[in-house]
């Protein structure tokens, strides 16, 4: 599959935090840029993170995970459930796949048995319900075409509809239906995919020695967007800055060499060492030299290296070896948890970002990427990702550096609307700093939607004033 390449296009999504309706198109409207970068801006609570969070969902269910319990807290609170969709494009060489991917996600809630002893002293346990997922496609190459048409949908009692996609996927076997069916509740029951379960890609792919070429097209489109979620899409949210800030560097990478690779991420202590198997080792140490290419052009000067401190034996009987990172500056070493959290903070990032500019198939995003890195080196590094790169970067943020470096089509913003949530910028001219025009909109409200809830900062310091004569100071 590396001669094909995934790309989201846009995303739309209902009643998911503090977002009741919300759509997106990734693309620049402006001019067709190899890369596909989109930076999301503005004020706090707006609905920035709902977006990366929409994406930690995708790659979830397409990697056939259970969705973490968290994520039922997600739903609005004035709505039933929450509902979203996803529009790729997939190319392979000639041909294109536009391909629809939706769901709808529920809270359910399940009650402690009582009388048990065993109850929760926290009360009762939620957890997350996927259901209604469809798949649809349509197809286009210099000699065939078809409409978008359903390919999977699971609105229905039976496995899947339509009826004719199912014995062209599946075949007419009634043992193997069943099987379906149990395995569907399952999902339901695990929080997870039923499209993407491991039980319905595998009678999927007892078919593929006896495809056709419509059936070859259908599995396809599955086992590329499989791919796809499985070692191209990463998703960095805050809960990493908070790791680092506990000592921990969560390293995730992408590595490929001579049709052998490894995707995922690393998490590496710094405070003491970690221990890996030692068949690891190799991995970390190419991750990490490919890495520190770009990193001593960034931070001049600096690179990480891997100090091994011995072998030991793990519990699988496997031969394990102890490292610690550490940065190196003018051929001195110190343990990288002395570095600051900027510094970590690019580091635990970059390797990424090296992806997204060689490799056309990879989708990173990345909730606050600016934080702890300084606002002139995040514009510069962005810009050049924007202008010569090949893949795809969501990232929100608060520095508005970007805004003066990067296309103004590769940014939108939030609005104070829940019911229309994401906005580009209207009427702005080239000669305008997009910088200076989101000031001026702040402050004069010109676009469609307002994208402040203004403040009065003589309410503010009074509020402070009351704060301190309460508290008694």
């Amino acid at each position: 599959m590396n001669e094909t390449s995934v790309r989201l296009e846009k995303i739309s999504i209902q009643g998911l935090k503090n977002v009741m309706d919300g759509h997106i198109d990734l693309r620049n409207p402006r001019k067709p840029f190899q890369a596909n970068i989109l930076g999301l801006y503005g004020q706090n609570g707006s609905g920035k993170t709902a977006l990366i969070d929409a994406i930690e969902l995708l790659r979830l269910a397409v990697c056939g995970s259970q969705i973490p319990a968290k994520f039922a807290d997600f739903i609005h609170v004035d709505a039933s459930c929450a509902a979203l969709e996803y529009q790729f494009a997939i190319q392979k060489q000639d041909e294109t796949y536009r391909v629809c991917y939706a769901f709808r996600m529920q809270k359910v809630v399940e009650p402690h048995l009582a009388n048990t002893g065993l109850e929760d002293p926290d009360g009762d346990e939620c957890r997350v319900l996927i259901l209604d997922e469809t798949l649809r496609y349509s197809f286009a190459s210099d000699h065939d075409r078809s409409p978008m048409s359903r390919l999977i949908d699971t609105k229905t009692a039976d496995v899947f509809v339509p009826a004719a996609k199912y014995k062209c996927l599946i075949g007419t076997e009634e043992d193997v239906r069943m099987d379906l069916l149990v395995a569907k509740k399952m999902a339901a029951a695990t929080s997870r995919s039923f499209i993407f379960s491991k039980e319905l890609l595998q009678a999927l792919r007892k078919r593929r020695e006896s495809a056709d070429e419509t059936l070859k097209k259908h599995l396809f489109v599955i086992e590329r967007l499989v791919a796809f979620g499985n070692f191209e899409l990463f998703v960095i949210n805050t809960t990493n800055s908070g790791l680092i800030a506990m000592d921990a560097l969560p390293l995730a990478f992408k590595y490929e060499e001579k049709n052998i690779g490894a995707a995922g991420s690393l998490m590496v202590r710094l405070e003491g060492t970690t221990t890996y198997p030692l068949e690891m080792l190799d991995i970390i140490k190419k991750v990490i030299r490919n890495m520190n290419v770009v990193l001593s052009q960034v931070i001049p000067g600096l690179t990480v290296g891997v100090r091994e401190l011995g072998q030991q034996l793990l519990k699988n009987g496997k031969t394990g070896v102890q490292i610690q990172l550490v940065s190196c500056r003018n051929e001195k070493e110190i343990a990288l948890r002395y570095e600051s959290e900027g510094i970590k903070k690019i580091i635990s990032v970059l390797h990424l970002l090296i992806g997204v500019y060689n490799r056309a198939s990879i989708t990173v995003a990345i909730d606050e990427l600016d934080a702890g890195i300084f606002e002139y080196l995040l514009g510069e590094i962005l810009r050049v990702v924007s202008e010569k790169g090949k893949g795809q970067l969501i990232f929100t943020s608060h520095n508005l550096r970007p805004l003066e470096t990067l296309d103004r089509g590769y940014i939108a913003f939030t609005t104070t609307n829940p019911d229309h949530r994401y906005i580009r910028m209207t009427n702005v001219k080239p000669n305008h700093n997009l910088r200076d025009f989101y000031y001026r909109d702040i402050m004069l409200g010109e676009q469609s939607e307002p994208v402040y809830d203004p403040t009065n900062n003589y309410e503010i310091a009074l509020a402070f004033r009351e704060a301190g004569e309460l508290h008694g100071s």
